[in-house]
């Protein structure tokens, strides 16, 4: 892909949706979720997506693709995400790719590697076996099987993660790493302009606090609830997202209403610390860092300017 795309990052509650809205607005553009959660049907206010007017006023991609109880990776996102702006590019306008899931990022600008062929029953039949072993087991046996991984998922990393790592290691016993080093990459890497919103860290913390209320007063309580009672269930992929499983416990009378907003509260404010990790370690070179602290139009003319000039 020879032209570029805009990439707005950042830790959640930075302010990606607003800048990402007015810039793709400033520049005939197309959004395209970056975010592991929003693919999720009925996950609305909890994974804090763009509201049906903001969809209106500017075309969105990757939100609503699968049930809660379906998996979605980071290889299928990268082969969708492709197919999404290459249609943007060929309409004549501009792909603004905004989120802060870095491995779904990463999947885009550092490819992964080309799967190797397994075998779909045996895929299936390790998978189902692993899903019905509990988190501290399967973390146990990625220590002894794939340290690396261990090492690299043991803050950050979700359950999801875990399983794939195990999956790759035992059914191609190679570990993960190797075959993001050994491997020839899937898709070449897409060229991109990158930004990254930059927030006090005290002040990112008020922003988040300020959002679990506002998801809490929107009826997140309710999302939860309407939820379960389709029969999602609390260990299916999406529902580990930040915000169900507390408001589960919530419901199932494990929790009081106040600590679940607390709980909330602090989950949040600690994936908002590994993402930043992971901007500052993982991006490649050249993305600017751009002071969220600024007024919209502001932070928009700025990284309108420099993608012009980039471009």
């Amino acid at each position: 892909m020879a032209d570029p795309g805009l990439v707005i990052a950042g830790p959640t509650a930075s302010g990606k949706t607003a800048l990402s809205i007015r810039v793709a607005k400033q520049l005939d553009g197309e959004i395209v979720s970056v975010d592991s959660r929003q693919v999720y049907k009925g996950m609305d206010i909890g994974t804090a997506k763009a509201t049906p007017g903001e969809r209106r006023s500017v075309p969105h991609h990757g939100l609503d693709l699968v049930d809660p109880d379906e998996r979605y990776s980071a290889g299928r996102f990268a082969r969708e995400a492709r197919g999404w702006i290459e249609g943007i590019r060929g309409r004549g306008r501009i792909p603004v790719l905004a989120g802060g899931t870095g491995f779904f990022l990463r999947a885009l600008l550092q490819p992964l590697f080309r799967e190797p062929d397994l075998d779909p029953e045996r895929r299936e039949r390790l998978r189902r076996y692993l899903e019905s072993c509990p988190d501290h087991v399967l973390r146990r046996w990625l220590v002894g099987l794939d340290p690396v991984s261990a090492q690299r998922l043991a803050e950050g990393g979700g359950r999801q993660r875990v399983l794939r790592a195990l999956e790759i290691v035992l059914l191609t016993g190679r570990p993960l790493h190797w075959w993001h080093s050994a491997a020839p990459p899937d898709q070449p890497p897409l060229d991109a302009v990158v930004f990254v919103l930059d927030l006090p860290r005290q002040l990112l913390y008020d922003r988040i606090n300020r959002r679990v209320h506002i998801m809490m007063e929107m009826g997140l309580v309710d999302e939860v609830r309407s939820l379960l009672r389709q029969g999602y269930r609390p260990d299916d992929p999406g529902m580990s997202a930040t915000g169900y499983p507390e408001v589960v416990a919530y419901l199932d009378g494990r929790l009081e209403l106040d600590q679940v907003v607390d709980r909330i509260k602090r989950a949040t404010r600690r994936y908002a610390r590994r993402q930043l990790t992971w901007f500052r370690n993982q991006l490649p070179p050249g993305a600017t860092w751009v002071d969220a602290t600024l007024p919209l139009d502001e932070m928009t003319n700025q990284v309108v300017r420099q993608w012009q000039s980039e471009s």
